[in-house]
């Protein structure tokens, strides 16, 4: 009974990178349900020893506890305390991941092909999305029949989520490390670049610009240390530049319209689009259309910018409290219910989260949780480096976490479903990665 179990919850783990495409509730539902069975699993089967000889696992119940204990100086003790109690399941993920339901090779081979399809399938269905425009309506619908609520930005198949470009940028490596492992593909150059040129192109016309700029860095990451890859990676960047530069040349979502104002501020930039009128094809109507800013425009005024005034806020906030920070969770409540917070947000309501993952802790945590989630970052990647996969496999898993935990960059809340859950099962799956052999 208990090996039945076993292998139900390792296949619905194994089903997460489907199931994210449907949102939050599903993916957490999983989660959860496995964390709880794992527990019992362990204990069970007296494998409780496998998890505490590992630094990081114990590096990661400080982390937890470090979440708990700022919980009692916190603004908004409930929500503090609810989601650091909780966020537990997270965090035991990873471990999970490589201590149980993806401790066979032979599974773990298959969750990697699993990847590379899926990918592949959202690289696809996005890139039809792109290519059913109008200029009218702007991106319609995707092969699954989701359309984009926001002029000019694509969901894929991920409904109302903008997060293709997200999902790629993360996964795209697992398929790439299932492409070397293969014998008659590993020596296979073209193969290897046009699959990691196709997430670059998607990662671009997704409109999601941390995904491109990380994905991008990871590359770069990959060919200084993959070294035996490097013809590959060069031609992938070759590619995807060139799919790039052809897409921006002769899509019409870039050339169909005039700039009217250009301004830093969220929807800042206004433009005039022109299409063929309905009713006389041989007229030309056009429309006024708010969309993202430049990404100039918010370099240049950054300190009036959404994420400027977000990070200003946030930083007062851990002046204002740099030992405890505020309480997790508590960004947007304090901004909301403090008029001096509230009034550092000029242009914009209270956002939910500080939008990047160490200031965020900064803010909510102090120096106490920063600190404690630093040394989780440290021992994740000792970790990887030292365990017994090989040395290519390891560099992969490597890029991949600084793809995700780059210091410089917009990110979604850890502590939030969906991108809380995708974070720490690439961590698992990464540490999985890090033990990967080839056969032959």
């Amino acid at each position: 009974m208990i090996l039945q179990s076993k292998n139900l919850f390792g296949f619905l783990y194994f089903l997460i990178p489907l199931f994210l495409i449907t949102g939050p509730a599903v993916p957490d539902i999983v989660i959860t349900s496995g964390v709880l069975f794992g527990i019992f699993y362990i204990i069970y089967q007296k494998e409780y020893e496998n998890f505490i000889k590992l630094n990081l696992f114990r590096v990661s119940i400080i982390f937890w506890f470090t979440l708990i204990l700022i919980s009692f100086f916190s603004y908004n003790k409930t929500n503090s305390f609810l989601d650091s109690l909780i966020f537990i399941r997270l965090l035991l993920i990873p471990f999970f991941c490589y201590l149980v339901f993806f401790k066979d090779k032979k599974i773990f081979e298959k969750l990697l092909l699993f990847i590379l399809v899926f990918v592949l399938f959202v690289n696809i269905d996005t890139l039809y999305q792109f290519i059913n425009y109008t200029s009218k309506d702007g991106f319609k619908e995707d092969l699954l029949g989701f359309k984009s609520n926001w002029y000019g930005r694509l969901t894929g198949p991920f409904g109302d989520e903008l997060i293709p470009g997200s999902y790629v940028s993360k996964f795209g490596l697992f398929g790439f490390a299932f492409l070397i492992s293969i014998k008659k593909l590993e020596d296979n150059i073209i193969i290897q670049s046009l699959y990691l040129s196709l997430i670059i192109l998607v990662c671009y016309v997704s409109g999601e610009r941390m995904a491109f700029a990380t994905f991008s860095l990871s590359l770069i990451f990959l060919f200084i240390f993959l070294d035996e890859f490097r013809k590959s990676i060069t031609l992938s960047i070759l590619i995807g530049t060139i799919f790039i530069f052809l897409a921006i040349y002769l899509h019409p979502f870039y050339n169909d319209f005039n700039v009217i104002e250009s301004t830093q501020f969220h929807q800042g930039q206004k433009i005039e689009k022109f299409y063929k009128c309905e009713n006389d094809t041989e007229k030309i109507c056009s429309k006024i259309i708010n969309i993202q800013p430049n990404f100039y425009e918010i370099i240049k005024n950054f300190s009036t910018s959404a994420y400027g005034e977000i990070y200003k806020l946030s930083y007062k906030m851990f002046l204002d409290n740099p030992i405890t920070g505020i309480g997790i969770n508590n960004f947007k409540y304090l901004c909301n219910s403090n008029e001096l917070y509230k009034k550092l947000m000029v242009h914009y309501n209270c956002a939910s989260h500080p939008h990047n993952i160490y200031i965020q802790w900064l803010a909510e945590g102090g120096m106490i949780v920063f600190i404690s989630f630093i040394l989780y970052l440290y021992y994740l990647v000792v970790f990887i480096l030292k365990n017994t996969g090989d040395k290519k496999y390891k560099i992969i898993s490597i890029a991949i976490i600084l793809t995700m935990f780059w210091p410089i960059m917009s990110t979604g809340s850890l502590i939030k479903n969906w991108y809380g859950i995708t974070t720490f099962f690439v961590i698992g799956l990464c540490l999985c990665l890090s033990k990967f052999k080839n056969n032959y």
